[in-house]
């Protein structure tokens, strides 16, 4: 598990990097882009009374996937070593702390991240635990979406040039599409989702 935190953790610095070559002095506020997150996570999962809702779990776990992103991001900036941080991660992703509901837990890390402005996760590991996503899963998605991430930067993402609907489905759907269809534990895993996302781009 260690391992797989500390290639996940390089991987974010070079996204990050790739955005912004001084990313750690710039003073994102990386807590912000978690709780708005999370906000999203409970839109999809449901919460509304007054009307039928069924929780769209992929699209919640994609929203999990982001919010690690982020987290990484907000760990990374501590100064901590990378092997300490991969630690602490681990150690705290096998004790979960989930709430008596997933919306609860939810809460309780909105509660927790606007309160110490970094990632809490513990009660990501809840979030995770609730809603059956493995820290398996977990990596996959997380090499994936990075990988997307990566796509959209060199497609003209911040230029605005960027298409995010891809023949009537979003970007993050057709990424879905492709690691159904891709082998994790290939070693060649990540070059093989950036191949499959140039091959269904529409402006390839």
């Amino acid at each position: 598990m260690k391992q797989q935190i500390l290639t996940m953790l390089q991987m974010q610095d070079d996204m990050n990097t790739k955005v912004h070559p001084q990313w750690r002095e710039q003073g994102f506020a990386w807590h912000r882009a978690i709780w708005v997150e999370l906000a999203e996570m409970l839109d999809h999962y449901g919460w509304k009374w007054w009307k039928h809702q069924s929780p769209d779990i992929e699209q919640v776990h994609l929203e999990l996937i982001d919010i690690f992103h982020f987290g990484l991001s907000a760990r990374l900036v501590t100064g901590q070593s990378v092997s300490e941080i991969a630690d602490e991660i681990a150690a705290e992703l096998l004790t979960p702390k989930p709430a008596d509901s997933f919306a609860e837990t939810i809460e309780a890390m909105v509660a927790s991240t606007l309160a110490t402005k970094s990632f809490d996760v513990l009660t990501f590991a809840g979030l995770m635990q609730q809603t059956d996503l493995s820290f398996e899963e977990l990596f996959r998605h997380y090499v994936g979406k990075n990988v997307l991430n990566f796509f959209r930067q060199d497609h003209g993402y911040k230029t605005g040039e960027y298409i995010k609907i891809w023949n009537g489905k979003e970007d993050n759907e057709v990424l879905m599409d492709v690691l159904r269809a891709t082998d994790a534990t290939a070693e060649d895993f990540k070059d093989k989702v950036y191949n499959g996302l140039k091959a269904a781009y529409p402006a390839s």
